[in-house]
């Protein structure tokens, strides 16, 4: 009987110290953005951009916008998309990247990623909720657009999920008068109800100028 009691008691042990193999991990998916990250402080180093502009923030869509500052040429705006990040990592790293330029505008598009990477629709509304509740807390003043998730060719499998999320930001951003919601998504659309392939490049994911052109004409109205 006492080894018997002892094998339990040491069984019971290992069940408490062991991690179950179910158990969620914490995710630390963001470090692969580190050296963005970093490559943007550097520059902020170097040159100091203004602070009280247009901040554009997210994935690659915005990391690609190289006419930005010739698109809107009255405008001081910022660009400060990275990789092919997802929203979660927009929050994760707002302390560096997006509350230090103390912005009056931010223009947000990330959710695109996180669909294709099999992320929810409530997930990345809830995202874009902790977002602008971090922003708000330190600058209760600034404006923060979301720009709808794009109906990509390559993605269009996910298309029912892209119109979720947009439908689920579009229903808060009207709780709060501080937030706007872009509709990028409808004028994306031909008359099939399909994407414009005149907007995509040929991995039918990331714009053509002409895409970014649409994209410029539906933002503008929300930045000033």
């Amino acid at each position: 009987m006492k080894f018997r009691s002892i094998a339990i008691a040491a069984l019971a042990l290992c069940s408490i110290s062991a991690p179950s193999s179910g158990a969620q991990q914490a995710d630390t998916s963001y470090r692969q953005w580190e050296g963005d990250i970093r490559a943007f402080e550097q520059s902020d180093s170097a040159e100091k951009p203004p602070t009280k502009g247009i901040l554009f923030v997210g994935s690659s869509s915005i990391r690609m916008w190289e006419t930005l500052a010739h698109d809107f040429p009255d405008l001081p705006v910022i660009n400060r998309g990275f990789g092919g990040s997802e929203l979660h990592d927009v929050v994760h790293y707002a302390d560096r990247i997006v509350l230090p330029y103390k912005p009056r505008v931010i223009v947000v598009y990330a959710g695109d990623n996180d669909l294709a990477n099999g992320r929810k629709p409530e997930q990345v509304a809830s995202d874009f909720r902790r977002l602008t509740r971090t922003v708000h807390r330190t600058l209760p003043r600034t404006r923060i657009v979301f720009v709808s998730v794009k109906p990509s060719p390559s993605r269009w499998s996910l298309a029912s999920k892209m119109r979720a999320t947009n439908a689920l930001v579009r229903r808060y951003v009207k709780t709060d008068k501080r937030l706007a919601y872009a509709d990028v998504f409808t004028p994306m659309l031909g008359g099939d109800g399909r994407p414009r392939r005149e907007l995509f490049r040929d991995d039918s994911l990331h714009m053509t100028p002409a895409g970014y052109e649409l994209w410029t004409s539906v933002i503008r109205p929300y930045l000033h």
